[in-house]
């Protein structure tokens, strides 16, 4: 078995705001691994800032588990924990052998992997100046979707607070669903002032009112917000089974939202699922700005975990942002995304 490591750097199409700053371009390192006669490949890539196995050194410790799993023919998930990005491309590609060993392509056997059903997903409006927020709005709006995430926590309240009214003097809650995410941006003294005021408008949730590792704060705004609030970047990092539980036992959030690159790879999310599920906390999976190769995989690995009737909007539609995009048998057709190649 041999690996090589590929690295690849995409373009966005607009810059993409959040509360962390802007991104511009998107680099990531793909992995292919090859028995000699099949080849699989998947994609490492870490959130500078934010994904907790991002560091100057990457390259070289993906090599070393490459060279562990070109040794021993096995991918170890519990050496690789603590590296949810580098665990999620290794595990893509392992999985992709063993697809094209078998002389397919689809990483798991569900009817969206096979082009029977679309996953529905929510169409995403990135931070930006006022007028770009309502045009990009208005964009997703006309597309079809009845799922919108908006950003916010970047550019004035005020401003924020009137898009979504804009949205709810249009479309009431039962024609259009409205998520925030706030990535951290609100302050703890102002956040529940903040989440009553939105409250108003009948979000469905918001993510990540306030930067994480602050349990207490966050604890007491999940006790009292009158919006439902999902965790994010809060569980960057959090990779111990018994922390994770400690975690959710503290804080009760209404939801998760599961990266596999920032949230522990394809098994530490489905670790976060049955915790969630166990203590009645929603769930739903996300791309984190990957190329068509890790949102591909991620897609299949969401139909895989919810089966082949999703009706929760999913946050999948990444894939359109970039120029330069790799690619990948992914289409959206009005508010859900499609594996096109067999459909």
């Amino acid at each position: 078995m041999k690996i090589d490591i590929a690295e690849r750097v995409l373009h966005f199409k607009q810059p993409a705001g959040t509360s962390r700053g802007v991104y511009t371009e998107r680099r990531s390192w793909m992995v292919t691994v090859t028995d000699g006669s099949a080849t699989g490949a998947g994609e490492c890539a870490p959130l500078p800032d934010l994904s907790c196995d991002a560091s100057p050194n990457y390259i070289n410790k993906l090599r070393q588990f490459c060279d562990d799993i070109e040794r021993t023919g096995q991918l170890d998930t519990e050496a690789l924990r603590d590296y949810p990005s580098m665990l999620f491309g290794l595990e893509t590609a392992m999985l992709s052998l063993k697809a094209c060993q078998r002389g397919q392509t689809a990483l798991f056997d569900t009817a969206f992997s096979r082009g029977e059903v679309g996953i529905p997903i929510n169409g995403l409006v990135w931070m930006g100046a006022y007028d770009e927020m309502l045009a990009r709005l208005e964009q997703k709006l006309a597309q079809g979707f009845r799922c919108v995430k908006l950003k916010v926590g970047a550019i004035d309240f005020e401003q924020e607070l009137d898009l979504v009214k804009r949205i709810r003097q249009r479309f009431s809650h039962h024609e259009v669903e409205l998520r925030l995410d706030a990535n951290g941006g609100f302050r703890p003294d102002e956040a529940l002032y903040r989440l009553e005021i939105l409250s108003q408008y009948n979000i469905h949730s918001i993510e990540q009112p306030i930067r994480q590792q602050q349990w207490a704060y966050m604890a007491e705004l999940c006790r009292e917000s009158p919006l439902p609030i999902a965790l994010d970047e809060e569980l960057i990092g959090v990779n111990d089974p018994d922390t994770k539980r400690q975690m959710l036992n503290i804080i009760k959030p209404a939801y998760l939202v599961l990266k596999p690159s920032l949230h522990g790879g394809m098994t530490g999310c489905r670790e976060w699922i049955a915790l969630a599920k166990e203590m009645g906390i929603g769930t739903w999976i996300t791309s984190a700005l990957e190329s068509n190769v890790g949102l591909n995989a991620i897609a299949q690995f969401c139909s895989d975990v919810y089966g082949d009737h999703i009706s929760f909007p999913q946050g999948l539609g990444t894939g359109q942002l970039f120029t330069d995009n790799i690619d990948m048998p992914l289409e959206i057709r009005n508010d859900k995304l499609w594996n096109s190649k067999n459909s």
